[in-house]
């Protein structure tokens, strides 16, 4: 890892000084330990037979949002622009090689978000902008599940699987989810739709072909964003495809970094 670069908003995998780094946002109710497989399988050296998505010199960045894990004490932000501006002011301090942001779901829209403030407060451009299973800003549709109680929001993120159904079935560990979890879908119900503007970097678009919300049109949509370049692949699965699919989003992505 880099020396004298610490932050509490991301989990940081890699050894050495990195020539890249990767940027993963979690989803709504998400936290950083659904991409640890991610970081390790990006920048743990492949074993005796070849084998592995190792790529070198790749450091591997997993936002931590307040509200969770080690940050359970922090109060969640619940405005998506307000989000995404923390999250920009903590990675200006990684900057100094190129970055690549993979956002899945709402950090789809954060990481569009992050990356406009990059580019028109810092002058940092992206080498990519990775989304998955989002529609981009000027096509999303607000949902209110967030005014709801507590058993409708519990309903959507079962609907939509990532979360261990044991978990929410847990009395106590659900009450401390629930806060941050109402934070993000008020973030998301709150967001959009607004005008479209262009990102100044390549983006690649990711979907599951049976996701219940998002279809293959919508993530076409992006496009509408990305003029110097845009790619949708379309993979077997769900909300959470990237989970049965991971290995093959991380080859993606190892192409990319590589």
């Amino acid at each position: 890892m880099t020396v004298g670069i610490d932050s509490k908003w991301f989990r940081r995998y890699g050894t050495g000084t990195p020539r890249r780094r990767l940027v993963c946002l979690p989803h709504a109710g998400g936290s950083a330990s659904f991409f640890h497989g991610w970081g390790t399988a990006l920048t743990e050296r492949a074993d005796a037979e070849g084998e592995g998505i190792h790529t070198e010199g790749v450091e591997v960045l997993v936002a931590r949002y307040p509200g969770r894990q080690e940050r359970l004490a922090e109060p969640a932000i619940d405005h998506l622009d307000a989000l995404a501006d923390e999250v920009t002011a903590a990675l200006l301090p990684f900057a100094d090689v190129p970055l690549t942001l993979f956002g899945h779901s709402m950090g789809a829209s954060v990481g569009y978000e992050v990356a406009l403030r990059l580019e028109s407060r810092h002058r940092i451009r992206l080498d990519a902008l990775f989304v998955s299973s989002r529609k981009p800003s000027h096509a999303v549709t607000p949902k209110d599940t967030y005014l709801h109680g507590d058993q409708a929001l519990l309903d959507e993120v079962r609907r939509l699987g990532g979360t261990d159904t044991a978990v929410l079935d847990d009395e106590e560990l659900r009450e401390l989810l629930l806060p941050a979890i109402r934070a993000d879908f008020k973030a998301v119900g709150t967001y959009g739709p607004r005008p479209p503007i262009p990102v100044s970097c390549p983006v690649v678009a990711h979907v599951g072909d049976r996701d219940p919300g998002i279809t293959e049109a919508d993530m076409r949509a992006w496009a509408a964003v990305a003029p110097v370049g845009f790619g949708l692949t379309v993979l077997p699965g769900d909300h959470f495809y990237l989970v049965q699919q991971r290995d093959a989003v991380l080859r993606a992505l190892a192409a990319h970094l590589g």
